[in-house]
């Protein structure tokens, strides 16, 4: 799994001309996952994610994680993050997992993520649709992390 985290004063999905979901002060995810995914990806990326310590404390360092502010999270599934583009000008997808399996992942991704939080500082878009993200990076601060390095 291959996620893009940005740190955000606000953030929000918007489906067919309508906000799907939206969030206040907290992390936007865009989730790539790969067919060899599974939940020992899920398990590690989520905990790792809650307990990142990249938000400002008293003294403007980022020393703060998401569950000590109390943030939220808006969780958007993006396939392009395994983009190959080593040939030619159009990108590749092969390596990212095909529906019947990212479907499943995504969806355990969210619930361990409603698990660690609470439910409601949950939000996500909807898997397979064409959404316009809106947001504020705050910082900015965006990083990205995946579970094939983790250690």
């Amino acid at each position: 799994m291959r996620v893009v985290l940005q740190r955000v004063c606000q953030a929000s999905v918007e489906i067919d001309q309508s906000i799907a979901a939206e969030i206040g002060n907290g992390l936007l995810i865009l989730l790539g996952i790969e067919a060899s995914d599974n939940q020992s990806d899920i398990d590690w990326l989520t905990r790792k994610i809650t307990q990142l310590r990249i938000f400002s404390d008293q003294h403007h360092r980022m020393n703060l994680s998401l569950e000590d502010i109390n943030g939220s999270i808006l969780i958007v599934s993006q396939f392009t993050l395994y983009a190959n583009t080593q040939k030619g000008n159009r990108p590749s997808f092969i390596q990212a997992a095909d529906p019947s399996i990212a479907i499943p992942l995504y969806e355990g991704f969210c619930q361990r993520m409603r698990e660690r939080l609470e439910h409601s500082r949950v939000k996500t878009g909807v898997f397979g649709a064409d959404m316009k993200i809106n947001l504020c990076n705050d910082g900015p601060v965006t990083l990205v992390i995946d579970s094939r390095n983790k250690q």
